[in-house]
């Protein structure tokens, strides 16, 4: 029996759960005064299939890949068996989760989330009496 057949030959449940299997996206934070930035790497993700939500002090964002087949062809047998990417973060309350800034550019999603007025660093005018 070649590849392709076994491939073929798989129940659909057991295709679907290939599907669902997720990876947690590699990811690099940086800090500056006014908030982070969040870099995630979700390769053949497509801002249609990308879901970012805050619950509570949950940030989770999750992008279902869409591998391109070409026009007329189905897939027998495919070596990429990344279905999801999903990761959640904790936020801290320095945070402002409202103001969350989200952008997808060449597979890397971006994200800014500013700090709170309050917990940012603020210059002190000293007044001379």
């Amino acid at each position: 029996m070649n590849e392709s057949n076994k491939v073929a030959n798989k129940p659909d449940r057991q295709l679907d759960q290939q599907m669902q299997r997720s990876v947690l996206p590699a990811v690099d934070v940086f800090e500056d005064e006014s908030g982070i930035t969040v870099l995630a790497d979700m390769p053949g993700v497509p801002k249609e299939a990308l879901e970012i939500k805050v619950e509570g002090d949950a940030l989770s964002i999750e992008g279902a890949v869409q591998p391109s087949t070409p026009d007329g062809l189905e897939a027998l047998y495919a070596e990429l068996r990344i279905g999801r990417f999903r990761r959640t973060f904790t936020l801290s309350r320095e945070l402002d989760a409202a103001r969350i800034d989200a952008g997808l550019k060449d597979g890397v999603l971006t994200l800014r989330i500013p700090k709170m007025e309050h917990a940012q660093p603020r210059r002190i005018q000293v007044n001379a009496a």
